[in-house]
């Protein structure tokens, strides 16, 4: 099959690793790309946000299946742009993309589904919002509705905070995005994620992880779009993966079918398990970033198969089966990130630190020039090890970190940390 692989970041790069490993794969193209991912696929100037220049590229080289990494294209469509050409794609159409592209849709079907999640009002205003979040009072959380690439969410442990956040909301700070507001509840318990692969009617469950969102040492500092995770996640055991199929994925899938909007490709539940059990904190459409590196890494079975299961309606003929080793990632980033940071700094050491036991390296935010490998975002290496245990996969890891020269970015040192404490106590 000729495949088009659409993004540019740590996930797309260790999509079109896994892709490029896969028999069904003759030829393997990825727009816009990154130097990592040059390594498995080839790179093409292509703008996803231009649906027709997607859909022309795809004529002309006769792609097979098209699978599209980030949120973003899908929340604009272009899985449906494609099926109009008559072009395979993985992912949600744009009516089913909502489960992602507007907290306050998720929220209102979690209602009428009797879906367990945070108590919530939406709010397309300001004074509404402060006004309900002082009668709620802290810790409370307030929402960007839309896509916010992962920082439009603050977890106020003060009224003040959360006045604050409802305030840069409204006053564009995210954009489009914060033209609604959703405040609701603050949870406690452990987060964990929990990912199932759809084709409309099937959810074949796939595996946990969890990740660490906090820039900082200890679950500190402000969100991000993620600093590092581990698959499995130990607090998932098989009774409460279970009982999220049954009270959170399966009423989701039913009731976006019954609503005409049948979902179809990854359903990724990002879950805090309360001492009432899993109550669901929000969807994604797609894998996560950093999630996606730590599945590749367990994945035994082929990931061209599984989603043209999804594509073609299949998957209740299929199963997902994954390494019983630790994956664990450690997300290195630019000094500054999430705030302001400076782009260009060299990266070196990279091919050395490639070649430890057990690990791999996935670019996310990098550029080539000439022969050196530039930081070019926020997130930029993807520092992703296996081993027999948390312990062992995260030793590796930090490793291999040991040898990149980076004096411009920085990473957290306790990747895993939850983790490592049950084996410990085990």
């Amino acid at each position: 099959m000729n495949i088009l692989l659409i993004g540019s970041g740590g996930r797309e790069h260790a999509l079109a690793w896994a892709i490029a490993n896969s028999p069904l794969t003759d030829k393997l193209f990825a727009a816009p790309g990154n130097p990592g991912i040059a390594e498995e696929a080839e790179v093409v100037r292509l703008d996803p946000a231009d649906h027709g220049a997607v859909v022309d590229f795809c004529k002309n080289m006769e792609i097979d299946l098209v699978v599209v990494g980030p949120e973003a294209p899908l929340v604009e469509g272009v899985v449906d742009d494609l099926a109009v050409a008559g072009i395979k794609a993985f992912g949600p159409g744009k009516a089913a993309s909502r489960l992602e592209g507007s907290k306050g849709f998720t929220k209102d079907l979690c209602a009428r589904a009797k879906i367990p999640t945070a108590a919530y009002r939406r709010f397309s205003d300001a004074a509404s919002a402060r006004e309900y979040a002082r009668a709620q009072g802290a810790p409370i959380v307030v929402k960007a509705d839309g896509l916010a690439a992962g920082k439009g969410v603050t977890v106020a442990a003060t009224l003040d905070e959360a006045l604050q956040a409802i305030d840069e909301c409204f006053s564009g700070e995210f954009g489009a995005a914060g033209a609604e507001v959703v405040v609701e509840e603050c949870l406690s318990g452990e987060e964990a994620s929990f990912f199932v692969i759809c084709d409309g009617e099937t959810a074949l469950p796939l595996t946990t992880a969890q990740d660490h969102k906090r820039a900082f040492d200890g679950d500190e500092g402000p969100n991000t779009g993620g600093m590092g995770a581990y698959s499995p996640a130990p607090i998932m055991t098989e009774a409460l993966v279970d009982r999220t199929m049954r009270e959170i994925i399966e009423p989701t899938v039913r009731t976006m079918a019954a609503d005409g909007m049948p979902f179809k490709g990854i359903l990724y539940a990002g879950l805090m398990i309360t001492d009432e059990g899993p109550k669901l904190i929000e969807y994604n459409i797609r894998f996560g970033d950093p999630e996606c590196q730590v599945m590749m890494m367990r994945l035994k079975d082929d990931i061209v198969t599984l989603i043209l299961g999804a594509v073609d309606g299949t998957l209740d003929k299929m199963s997902a089966r994954w390494h019983s080793d630790v994956a664990l990632t450690v997300v290195m980033a630019t000094q500054g990130y999430p705030g302001s940071y400076e782009k260009g700094s060299e990266i070196k050491g990279l091919e050395e630190a490639g070649q430890s036991e057990g690990v791999k390296i996935f670019h996310a935010g990098t550029r080539r020039e000439g022969e050196r490998i530039l930081a070019d975002g926020g997130r930029v290496l993807n520092v992703t090890a296996i081993g027999k245990t948390v312990g062992e996969a995260r030793d590796r890891a930090y490793a291999a970190i040991e040898k990149i020269d980076w004096p411009e970015g920085f990473c957290r040192s306790d990747i895993g940390w939850r983790a490592i404490q049950r084996e410990k106590q085990n």
